[in-house]
């Protein structure tokens, strides 16, 4: 017998988020606010619920959910004209907000108002850290920061970190093979540039 997990996610106020969610696609199917504020959304037949919650702090929120789905460009490129619609822009900090998604990127992130975490991950995607424990004999230290960074930058959205594990790499071997080094500087100055924009 097959077993339905539905996630359940808090809010302060369902006047937050349910909008929010109805731009990008998502239909309520239920909503109540006693005695307890309760909604459900279903989006290509899969649930996912709120409650509201007082005290609610959004700078301290965790709710997370994963989402596997068979494209992720063009879903990521429809919800970004959702929001755009619904707010005038597409924001990439704050709340709600939209990671960035470079080609070949295998997932992305929605933040909600609430400051909920839906995470968006192509169906088939492999682990990038079991892809760097099989590759760890033959990477070079370089290669290694390389694979390092890919990694908070495409999975961990964090280009901050990412461009400073580059520069510590290429300052500590910067004699190494000069297509990964050039490589390197090249990934940097788009790190940096990328950030630059979001500010």
């Amino acid at each position: 017998m097959k077993v339905l997990a539905i996630p359940l996610l808090p809010c302060q106020s369902l006047g937050d988020v349910l909008p929010f969610y109805e731009a990008l696609g998502f239909e309520v199917t239920m909503r109540q606010q006693r005695p307890n504020p309760y909604a459900a959304t279903r989006w290509r037949e899969t649930d996912l619920h709120f409650f509201g919650r007082t005290p609610y702090d959004t700078a301290n929120a965790y709710g997370m959910c994963l989402f596997i789905v068979p494209e992720v460009e063009q879903l990521h490129a429809h919800f970004s004209q959702a929001i755009r619609a619904l707010l005038g822009k597409v924001p990439a900090t704050g709340l709600p907000r939209i990671t960035r998604i470079k080609p070949g990127q295998a997932r992305f992130t929605v933040v909600d108002p609430a400051g909920n975490s839906i995470i968006y991950v192509r169906r088939g995607e492999k682990d990038p850290h079991e892809e760097t424990k099989q590759l760890q004999g033959q990477l070079s230290p370089l290669g290694k920061a390389l694979r390092a960074a890919e990694v908070l930058s495409d999975y961990k959205n964090d280009d901050v970190a990412a461009a400073k594990v580059l520069r510590t790499a290429i300052s500590k071997h910067g004699d190494a093979d000069p297509q990964e080094v050039a490589l390197a500087i090249s990934r940097l100055v788009n790190l940096e540039s990328s950030d630059l924009n979001d500010q």
